[in-house]
């Protein structure tokens, strides 16, 4: 297959994954939910008549308290006419729904703001300013998506001017913003001063005119710039394709083509499309020339090419997986969060420099390990490859907010100023859960600690090598680089099935078939050696290893395979019993599974929810302390609860257990929180504990709770994944002496990536610590 036919393939199956990403479940990606409880006739009597009259006569008398009493002052209307969306183009307001919707997710996840995507179905400027400027009463912010140039600029303009809310348009002012803090920090490495530089911009649409704008306001000269269009430099006395927004930029200059704007320019900044920058067009820039090629999805040039030719470059593209990643979502939702929370009338020029100050500055700050972390332990220092703070740095929020705050409070546009700043960056934190970031975080560390080892990937063995499920979920992870997998079964079988579910990137992955392995009888008889006192003859060990769940065991047992995951299409008892066989426990360990239950401001590990019927103590106490390991290695202090039916009672049965459960663990790990027994409430809620049992020394609230039996567990964590407005991750096994997991069959795919990553994770942490301990 050339080249050109498998990026058409691959594009081809990306599509078809998002088709159906966004029709499962409920089509779309948003709903709407109830932010007030509704579930009584009393509750109803409040929310709608007669009570809502109340909130409703409070605001007829004074209209400011439409903020205290509805969702407007965190409520953000997305607009697109679908003129210019993507690189798609024109394709009207319907085809860019699913645009808008996901602009509502990032504004959502980044800065918990609210947001109705508004379609209009009108190229007409007045039609549109129209329809837009009579939904005022609604919003608190309205940020403008995807309108062709060069009405966007009109449109804007106009209802900045006929609005009292703030307006955006993030294709403009996002842009500009974050590649003006990448720019300040650039010429701050080079030694340059923004007056000196010189400027050339490919491309003049909304994104092209608002960069060059906000790099005349840091301070870059009119008459340094240089804007070009697809027919060449936009000079003084040119008439064909101008506008009056071109006009602006119109240079006194004798060049005319973008290779020759280059000659000697300090930057370069591409907004325009893939492949228009040449190698040999960067050869006569100045010394150390600045290149952002921020054409989406593919660069003008991307970074290899641009550094054979000038090795010296400065480089940041529009793409995540490349350094210096520009992107909008470093701005818009910040920003407006800035803008809401002081319910400005507009978003002005000073709240934009606020930004882009504001991340100019976070990026030259040592990066804390949370930050690193959440990018796989990578370590990030100001510089050539680190010009801008990460998408995933959550101390953008906090750090762009209260500036854009201040900014619109000092500007006079802010109609409600924010008194105490340490309160408001408090609210801001509280946006924030480990939940957003939890399952990048643990890819990322996947990633640092693959490289840390020479790029080699853990190998990890699926016996359900024919489950769709399973090669559906191999898909994104071989795509992610999180694993080396090894597919069993009958090769032809499961070539067939990857096949007919169109998955190319598994073409080349191993399908092993066990009585074929050319170490199948050395598993025998390891197997044999393993069992053979515990009522396996040498024949049933080679029926056993021709079994795909014992023979994955095997590999990992013998160091073949880093880790195994199963149970896609078994049940769990039938799916763990290999690996114990097999594999076994480490020293004083106790099988034990474990979930993660993933909740908007933390997370949750439930134990032990699979395997043991009815722990003792000790048991109880060595399922918590291996609980606590794990999340300490995702570097969170565990807080440990032992539940029960009561609150601190000891009494017999369970409350006693779980009482002396709690006293080993101090014992044995001093310095774990821990306390029981208690009622699962008591064990969630800090108000509960502060309040009726001071004296407990669980603060802060529980985030391991160990269960008293398998039955209580079990049932625990299946009603949240299916009634909880939350993520369940799992189950895990624990107190395994190699890195093995089993799945639910109810697992979706999503739930056998999350397994996976956990699983390479693991196995990447044993195998650092057999090497340490020179096994």
């Amino acid at each position: 297959m050339d080249t050109k036919t498998e990026t058409k393939a691959n594009t081809n199956n990306l599509d078809q994954e998002a088709l159906h990403y966004h029709q499962m479940g409920k089509p779309g990606k948003i709903e709407v939910i109830s932010s007030k409880p509704c579930m009584t006739e009393k509750d109803l009597s409040l929310a709608y008549s007669p009570g809502v009259a109340a909130p409703c006569k409070a605001i007829a008398k004074d209209p400011a308290k439409v903020y205290d009493y509805t969702a407007k002052g965190n409520l953000v209307a997305v607009i697109s006419n679908g003129t210019a969306v993507l690189g798609l183009g024109d394709i009207g307001p319907l085809a860019g729904k699913p645009v808008m919707e996901g602009k509502g997710i990032l504004f959502k996840q980044f800065a918990g703001i609210d947001v109705f995507d508004i379609e209009v179905n009108t190229k007409d400027v007045n039609e549109f300013c129209n329809a837009i400027r009579v939904l005022e009463p609604t919003f608190g912010g309205i940020n403008l998506e995807d309108i062709k140039a060069p009405e966007c600029f009109e449109i804007e303009e106009r209802l900045k001017k006929e609005m009292k809310i703030p307006v955006f348009h993030d294709d403009q002012h996002g842009t500009a913003i974050v590649s003006g803090a990448a720019l300040l920090n650039a010429c701050e490495i080079t030694g340059r001063k923004m007056q000196d530089i010189r400027i050339v911009v490919n491309g003049a649409g909304a994104s092209a005119n608002s960069c060059a704008k906000i790099f005349i306001a840091l301070g870059a000269r009119r008459e340094n710039i240089i804007m070009c269009d697809s027919q060449g430099v936009i000079y003084k006395g040119r008439t064909n394709g101008m506008n009056k927004y071109k006009e602006f930029f119109a240079s006194e200059t004798e060049a005319r083509t973008l290779s020759e704007a280059l000659k000697g320019a300090d930057v370069v900044v591409g907004l325009s499309v893939a492949g228009a920058l040449t190698p040999e067009m960067l050869k006569d820039m100045a010394k150390d020339p600045i290149i952002f090629a921020m054409a989406n999805p593919e660069p003008e040039i991307t970074p290899d090419k641009a550094r054979l030719a000038r090795p010296d470059a400065i480089i940041a593209t529009g793409r995540s997986d490349y350094p210096n990643q520009v992107n909008n979502v470093l701005g818009f939702p910040s920003i407006f969060r800035g803008a809401l929370d002081t319910r400005s009338t507009q978003i002005n020029e000073a709240m934009k420099l606020a930004a882009v100050h504001a991340l100019a500055k976070l990026a030259r700050e040592d990066v804390p390990d949370n930050v690193s972390a959440t990018y796989g332990g990578k370590s990030f220092k100001f510089g050539r490859e680190y010009l801008i703070p990460k998408p995933f740095d959550t101390r953008v929020l906090l750090w762009v907010a209260p500036q854009v705050a201040k900014a619109a409070m000092d500007t006079g546009v802010a109609t409600k100023n924010i008194e105490d700043w340490d309160e408001y960056r408090n609210s801001l934190e509280a946006l924030q859960g480990p939940s957003k970031i939890f399952i990048r975080s643990a890819i990322n560390r996947v990633h640092q600690n693959t490289a840390a080892a020479g790029g080699e990937l853990p190998k990890i063995v699926f016996p359900e090598g024919t489950s769709s499920k399973v090669l559906k979920a191999l898909s994104v992870l071989v795509e992610e680089k999180i694993c080396q997998p090894i597919l069993l079964g009958y090769p032809e079988r499961v070539k067939e099935k990857i096949s007919a579910l169109d998955i190319p990137a598994l073409k080349n992955v191993p399908v092993i078939h066990p009585s074929s392995y050319p170490k199948y009888y050395a598993y025998v008889e390891k197997l044999y050696a393993l069992r053979q006192r515990k009522g396996i003859n040498l024949r049933e060990a080679e029926r056993l290893m021709a079994e795909p769940n014992y023979f994955a065991a095997m590999m990992v047992h013998m160091g073949d395979a880093d880790g195994m995951v199963t149970g896609a299409s078994i049940n769990y008892a039938d799916a763990v019993r290999p690996i114990l066989q097999t594999i076994g426990v480490f020293q004083n360990g106790v099988p034990a599974g474990l979930n993660f239950i993933l909740l908007e401001d933390k997370f949750l590990v439930l134990a032990d929810t699979t395997v043991n019927l009815d722990p003792t103590a000790e048991q109880c106490a060595q399922i918590a302390i291996q609980a606590a390991k794990i999340v300490e290695y995702f570097g969170i202090e565990p807080r440990v609860a032992m539940l029960s039916y009561s609150n601190f009672s000891g009494s017999a049965g369970s409350p006693n257990k779980m009482k002396q459960a709690a006293a080993l663990v101090k014992k044995l790990r001093p310095g774990i929180m821990v306390d029981g027994d208690m009622q699962a409430d008591t064990a969630v809620n800090p108000e509960i504990m502060e309040r009726l049992f001071p004296f407990s020394d669980l603060k802060g609230g529980a985030n391991v709770l160990v269960f008293p039996n398998l039955e209580s567990s079990n049932i625990a964590y299946k009603l949240i994944q299916q009634v909880g407005k939350v993520e369940v991750i799992g189950p895990f096994l624990t107190g395994i002496r190699r890195s093995a997991n089993v799945l639910q069959r109810t697992t979706t795919v999503d739930g056998i990536v999350n397994s996976v990553v956990f699983t390479a994770l693991e196995a990447q942490f044993i195998k650092e610590v057999l090497k340490t301990r020179g096994k």
